[in-house]
Order: C-alpha cells, then sequence, then structure tokens
C-alpha cells in the first residue's frame, strides 16, 4: 500500500525534503518483483543519517540483490511526526511510501545509545508492537546492529535478532536463508531458530538472565539447543574485494556530510584505552591505493561531488596515503579532499597546505588528557613534546586557530590533571608567541572544549566507575575559573546527558524498562542537547524501581559477569583487564605496528593478524 502524504502537511514542516526520497541516485525497483522487502532505518533525523557511511554501504549493498528492495527511513522530526498523528500517516520508507509493517524486516543501525527512544518511536509510528514478545507473523522482523549493538542487552526485548559485526559478510546468507524457510510456508519463529546456526546472530529470547540479590548477573544461558553460549562476531577478511557503493545517493537538502567518502582501512593500530570502535573493529586491514583512486574515480564520476573525505579511525596510519592523496590531487586538482583524524607533523601540514589550497583553517587536536601522566593512563600515546612542536610549525607556517578536545572523569583523573588542560593552553599561545612577529599570522585564537567521559563495553576502562554529576561539574567549574586568557576560549557542557549514556552504554536487560518508560514519557531526540529532558528520565528510573548508580558510578570486578560477556570481538578479557592494571599503573602500550601485544584478536580467525600476514 502506497501512502499519499498531502502537499498540506509538507508544507507546513521545516525541511519537507526529508520526507519526499525521490533523490538522485536512489533504487528504484517494483516491490512485486521481489521477494524480500527490507526497511534500513536510521533512528534519527535524515541529515544526520545520510551522512553515514555503513548506511550508504548496506543500502546498496542490500539492492544489489534482484529478489530484495531495500528502502530508506528516518525519524522524523517533531513537527512531521506531530503532522503524522494527527492525519493517521503511517511510518513508511521513502523509496515508495510504502508502511514499515508491511516489511519483511526493519533493521535498525545503532550508532549512538541515546538514540534508542527514537527506535521505540519509529516502532510506535509505523503500528508495530514495541516489544518483539508481542508481534505477530503480521509484524516485520526487527534487527539490530551496529557498535553499540556489540552490547544489545538495554534493547533485548524490543529487538528480534541482533547482528554482531560488518554487514556485508553474513546478510545475503540470512536473507536466502528466510526466503528459502517462507517459500515453504515457514513462520517467523521457524525462522529465528534457523538463523542461530549463523555465528555473529543473536536472538534474546533464546537466553536467560539471572540476577544476584546485588543486582549483578548470575548467569546469562541459551535456552535452546542451537543457541550459541559466545557469538562471535563476523568481519570482512578481504577489504579489497568487498564491496562498496560507487553511486551514492545525492540528497536533496544540505546534511552534515554532504560529499564522497572512502574508506582507508578498517580498525586501528592505536590502543586507546577508552576508544571502543579501536577494540571492536581490530584487526587493521588496509585497502590497496591503487583500488582507492579507483572508487574515488568513479564515485566523482557518478556524482559531481566536489569534495572527498578519506577517513578511517586515524587517518595517519594509513601507509599509503602519500599514494592516494598524490592521486586525488592531479586527477581532481578542482575537488576538495578532507582528511579527518589526522596527526600533526611535518608531513601532515604540508599536506594539510596542499588540503587547503593556500587558505589555513583551525588546527585540531585531540590530546584528551592535560597532563601527560594521564595521557599514559589512557594510551594516547602522544606527548607534551609532540603536541607543541606541532604547533609551533603550524604556527611558522601561517595557521592561527588551533582546536583542543579533551574529556573530562577520565579514570585516576585528579583536580591537578584538570589544571593540566589549562597549562597545556596557555604553553601553546606561548608557542605562538615565541615565533618571531614577521614569521606568524595575527589573530592567535586557542579554543578548548571538553565532554565527559563514559565508559564503554569493551575496552579497558569497561570496569572503571563513572563520575558523578557533582564531579564532572566540580572539574567544569575549576577549568572555567583558571583559564584567563582572552586568547582561550572555552567550550563546555551540561553533564547530565553523558551521565544518562553511561547508564544505557553499561546497562543490562533491565535498563530496557527504564527506556520504555522514558519513551512513554515523551523522551525522544535525546542525543540532540536542546531536545533532551532529564527529569523524563528520572521519572522513568522511580517508576522502574531501578537505581541508576548501579550501572553508573559502581566499580566492577574481574570476576563479575559483565552484560555483553557472551559476545566474542576477538580481543579477550584476559587483555582488557591487563590493559587496566597498566593503566592503573601509568604504563603505556605500544601500538600495533610497533610491537604484538597479544590482544587475542589473531585467534578469531585461527591466524596471524592481518598486518602480519601482509
Amino acid at each position: 500500500m502506497r501512502i499519499d502524504i498531502p502537499q498540506k502537511i509538507l508544507l507546513e514542516v521545516e525541511k519537507p525534503a526529508r520526507y519526499i526520497g525521490n533523490e538522485m541516485n536512489m533504487v528504484k525497483k517494483n516491490p512485486e518483483d521481489v521477494d524480500i522487502r527490507f526497511a534500513y532505518c536510521f533512528p534519527d533525523v535524515y541529515e544526520v543519517g545520510m551522512s553515514h557511511i555503513g548506511s550508504t554501504i548496506l543500502y546498496h549493498f542490500l539492492n544489489e540483490r534482484e529478489d530484495t528492495y531495500c528502502e530508506r527511513v528516518y525519524s522524523p522530526w517533531h513537527d512531521m511526526e506531530e503532522k503524522m498523528r494527527e492525519n493517521n500517516i503511517p511510518m513508511y520508507a521513502l523509496e515508495t511510501y510504502t508502511p514499515i509493517k508491511e516489511f519483511d524486516f526493519l533493521g535498525f543501525t545503532l550508532q549512538y545509545e541515546m538514540s534508542y527512544t527514537n527506535i521505540l518511536n519509529i516502532l510506535d509510528l509505523g503500528g508495530i508492537p514495541k516489544y518483539s514478545k508481542d508481534r505477530t507473523e503480521e509484524d516485520p522482523l526487527v534487527i539490530a546492529g551496529g557498535p553499540c549493538a556489540y552490547n544489545p542487552e538495554p534493547l533485548a526485548p524490543f529487538v528480534d535478532f541482533f547482528y554482531i559485526g560488518e554487514g556485508e559478510v553474513l546478510y545475503y546468507e540470512i536473507l536466502d536463508l528466510y526466503k528459502a524457510i517462507r517459500s515453504k510456508g515457514g513462520s517467523k519463529e521457524d525462522f529465528l531458530e534457523k538463523v542461530l546456526q549463523f555465528e555473529g546472530v543473536y536472538v534474546p529470547k533464546f537466553y536467560d538472565v539471572q540476577y544476584k540479590e546485588n543486582g549483578e548477573i548470575e548467569s546469562f544461558t541459551p535456552n535452546h539447543p542451537d543457541a550459541k553460549e559466545k557469538i562471535k562476531k563476523v568481519h570482512v577478511k578481504d577489504v579489497d574485494n568487498s564491496y562498496y557503493p560507487t553511486n551514492p545517493i545525492m540528497p536533496l537538502i544540505q546534511v552534515v556530510h554532504d560529499r564522497a567518502v572512502i574508506e582507508l582501512f578498517r580498525g586501528c593500530i592505536r590502543g586507546c584505552r577508552f576508544c571502543q570502535a579501536g577494540m571492536i573493529y581490530r584487526p587493521v586491514r588496509q585497502k590497496d591505493p591503487k583500488k582507492l583512486a579507483k572508487l574515488a574515480d568513479d564515485i566523482l564520476g557518478n556524482t559531481g561531488y566536489e569534495e572527498v573525505s578519506l577517513i578511517s579511525l586515524s587517518s595517519s596510519d594509513y601507509t599509503d596515503l602519500n599514494e592516494i592523496t598524490d592521486h586525488l590531487f592531479d586527477k581532481h586538482c578542482d575537488v576538495n579532499l578532507s582528511l579527518p583524524s589526522l596527526r600533526v607533523d611535518e608531513f601532515s601540514l604540508d599536506l594539510m597546505d596542499r588540503l587547503s589550497k593556500g587558505k589555513k583553517s583551525s588546527l585540531t587536536f585531540a590530546p584528551e588528557a592535560g597532563t601527560q601522566r594521564l595521557r599514559d593512563v589512557i594510551n594516547k600515546n602522544i606527548s607534551e613534546d609532540d603536541i607543541l612542536s606541532g604547533v609551533a610549525l603550524a604556527f611558522k607556517g601561517g595557521w592561527d586557530k588551533v582546536k583542543l578536545y579533551f574529556m573530562m572523569g577520565l579514570p585516576t583523573e585528579t583536580m591537578e590533571d584538570i589544571s593540566g588542560i589549562k597549562d597545556l593552553a596557555y604553553s601553546i599561545v606561548d608557542q605562538y608567541f615565541g615565533v618571531p612577529k614577521e614569521e606568524r599570522a595575527r589573530n592567535l585564537k586557542v579554543t578548548v572544549s571538553t565532554s565527559f567521559f563514559v565508559p564503554k563495553p569493551f575496552t579497558p576502562f569497561q570496569w572503571f566507575p563513572q563520575n558523578t554529576y557533582d564531579e564532572f561539574m566540580a572539574k567544569q567549574a575549576l577549568l572555567n575559573s583558571e583559564i584567563r586568557n582572552r586568547k582561550i576560549q572555552y567550550n563546555c557542557h551540561d553533564a547530565k546527558l553523558s551521565a544518562l549514556e553511561g547508564i544505557v552504554a553499561r546497562g543490562d536487560r533491565r535498563v530496557a524498562d527504564v527506556i520504555y518508560h522514558a519513551w512513554k514519557n515523551g523522551s525522544k531526540f535525546d542525543g540532540w542537547s536542546d531536545h533532551f529532558v532529564y527529569d523524563k528520565w528520572v521519572k522513568a528510573f522511580e517508576e522502574c524501581n531501578i537505581d541508576g548508580d548501579f550501572y553508573h558510578t559502581r566499580e566492577r570486578s574481574y570476576d563479575e559477569i559483565l552484560p555483553w560477556d557472551f559476545i566474542n570481538i576477538g580481543v579477550t578479557k584476559a587483555f582488557l583487564w591487563k590493559e587496566f592494571e597498566k593503566a592503573i599503573n601509568e604504563e603505556v602500550t605500544p601500538n600495533c605496528r610497533e610491537k604484538c601485544s597479544n590482544c587475542g584478536v589473531s585467534k578469531i580467525d585461527k591466524g596471524a593478524c592481518y598486518e602480519k600476514e601482509n
């Protein structure tokens, strides 16, 4: 059934192009000609979802199948939701305006814990029961994947099955299985039992959880004979020959990142102890520069984009960066390049100079901590000398704007570490005035921004308590009072959102009820600070009789069963604990290219790390 959206409604909402589809390169198929309808759902507004490269890859990857039609769904903004509810318009997919209830699958990507209430809102707008136990054969199967799926438990009651790992690996096999079972008249329950055969698939209903009196998990056990005790992530082994789209959809309105995107490699050689992505995406898998050059040529030819972004967790660590950038400079001289995550040294400054074509934009550093002691605790592997020599080179080269990003509340942090943020910023100002006046630019501006540390699953910091709200705000107040240099601007935020993110990130199944009640209380777009209402969540915790501090400010022991312990990412719990102890002792660990630290990921495929093989 195709829904008609009255033009009157679109004219009454902000940015109606969010809701009409029909962009250039949108995939068009006849729904009557396919066997499987898949709605790919991004639980945030269109502009955010259209900027996500993982969504682009999966959308086109699934549509490569002739028997499958993958369509897109984004969260409607408040004004559109109000109109949809007033006019009984169900949630629909952009390609065919089909209600999402008519699809076989709803696939949600979990990029951020504070988008979870938007998932419930999409289901509600679609007329689909929020809890999986209440769905029937008439409802679609709800899947969830993405980085936050590595702790699936806070969403376990709402999701039929989770996909743990990179989507290109198993989705075709899963769809083949679904098609085969349905063609024989099998039920969705039959499918959920059969899908247990795959690695990387977690079906929550086939697992039971028991709790101790103190609230910790007593046991986590399969209740189906085919349910695996450990769910092993799946990942792409041959990144050069894995699927990558060359005809991305061109949005009709300005989106967050409106440019061609090329992925340099997956994984990260660094071992920052706060970084979940650095652990769950191991091992490092670098792409061939010649294949990247061909991809860039094709994408630019198919889209007409005037900017290419070369992305990865740490772009400077791509060993053939010079080769790929030279190709793009030579062949696409009119196209702008952007390279996030560059470390600042002589090479990268020269590269940035070429990227900006002489126009000096801001330099960005992420020291994360203000003192060397704390940078060693988090294994940032960057010294104050590295930072100061980098900015000195930049000031001599004509740059005069520097942005610095830090986290507050890192494990073992003291007030001296907070003051160290101010000291580092002041030292950067001193570096500027150390450059002869005739050699430097005229208007120095140093911007210091702080966020609040949130411990994440599968990191060495997963056992640490998070700072309380009062501790966060006291540290912020101290720094705010100490920065008195007019060349330095300090940006800070309220800590309530970070505290809540910490609860959900390390939550178990019991947190699901809190999420549900928060949504019932009106929570939506919680990741948007101007739409986040803390009191709605406080009320939800009270309604569920759940103490948020149990998840938020409590230190875990090594022996405690963590809600995500049944997932195997390759990196072992023993390695993470060893890194936890090294953090307490302020010891650093070399990066993967300097020395293997035996994290365990090489054993997930019963072989060596990919870089060692190559």
